[in-house]
């Protein structure tokens, strides 16, 4: 595995931009960007933090999802991952490596707009691994739009089933399943606190997630149970040339953040390891911003 640990000016520890045009259709896959993101494949080392531990994550094929996935199991968890059947290509590298790293794995293909479906997602878990103590509602819809007129009702449907109902409709469906110690996870935005023009829905269901895993956060500490959000800023993922930025805003992605880069995922998976383990025991109804260098709030 790559020394990703050993001292080095971040600035410039992964790829800058300007990066290539590289449209793709929504989901869109991992495999065909470039340049190709670092999910930890071969940079992420595990220390045990998560042993023995249950967990599910959606959107774990590609993306944040993928680093944290691969985190997660080099951690000791067993990993669930959710993902739309049309990235079972992703899906199937991300399952390789958590087997690989000697836990359990468990592919879950589906639509999480499906109310439904996130009832299935759960009971399978809790069916496969015994149990679920690590659920991480990450998986997120974002196409861009050049202004108010062009945002349709089904685009806003399809953001807000995606990034809101499906959140609410995960945590209801887990919420019997976990016992004291178990943590929640969600994935907001610094579209929360500084939204794009050109991302109305999504901003706005970044926005609720915020307030979601605050409120959450009040009732579900009665049963011993952590929720936490954190909120990224530019990753380098394939959310941003499936429709989540204009081609030319692709080229140029992360250029203004103050490393000058898009982050990339595996930077982001340490601090929902961190928010899943018993080392963040007493961290409860926070959003945790890695926004490089923006901050949130």
């Amino acid at each position: 595995m790559s020394d990703r640990l050993a001292m080095q000016d971040p600035r410039r520890q992964y790829p800058r931009p300007p990066f290539p045009r590289q449209p793709q259709p929504e989901p869109g896959l991992a495999g065909r960007m470039s340049p190709r993101p670092d999910h930890g494949e071969d940079s992420y080392v595990g220390h045990g933090r998560l042993k023995g531990r249950k967990a599910l994550i959606t959107g774990g094929d590609s993306g944040i999802g993928r680093a944290i996935a691969i985190a997660f199991a080099r951690e000791g968890a067993d990993v669930a991952i959710g993902y739309l059947s049309s990235e079972d290509a992703d899906a199937r590298e991300v399952i390789a490596l958590i087997e690989k790293a000697g836990v359990r794995a468990l592919a879950l293909p589906g639509d999480i707009r499906d109310e439904a479906w996130n009832a299935t997602m759960v009971e399978r878990v809790v069916e496969g691994f015994g149990g679920l103590d690590i659920l991480v509602v990450n998986a997120g819809h974002q196409q861009y739009r050049e202004n108010v007129s062009k945002v349709s009702t089904e685009d806003f449907d399809a953001t807000m089933k995606t990034n809101l109902y499906a959140l609410h409709w995960l945590c209801q469906a887990a919420e019997p399943h976990l016992p004291a110690g178990a943590s929640i996870i969600t994935t907001a935005s610094i579209q929360a606190y500084e939204p794009s023009d050109i991302l109305l829905d999504y901003a706005t269901t970044k926005a609720g997630i915020v307030a979601y895993t605050k409120a959450l956060a009040k009732q579900m500490i009665d049963k011993g149970v952590r929720v936490n959000a954190v909120a990224p800023g530019p990753f380098w993922t394939v959310l941003q040339p499936s429709g989540g930025q204009p081609q030319e805003k692709v080229e140029q992605f992360g250029a203004h953040s103050a490393f000058g880069r898009p982050g990339q995922p595996v930077e982001i998976a340490p601090v929902y390891v961190l928010l899943a383990s018993q080392e963040a025991s007493f961290v409860t109804g926070e959003v945790w911003g890695v926004t490089g260098g923006a901050g949130v709030g």
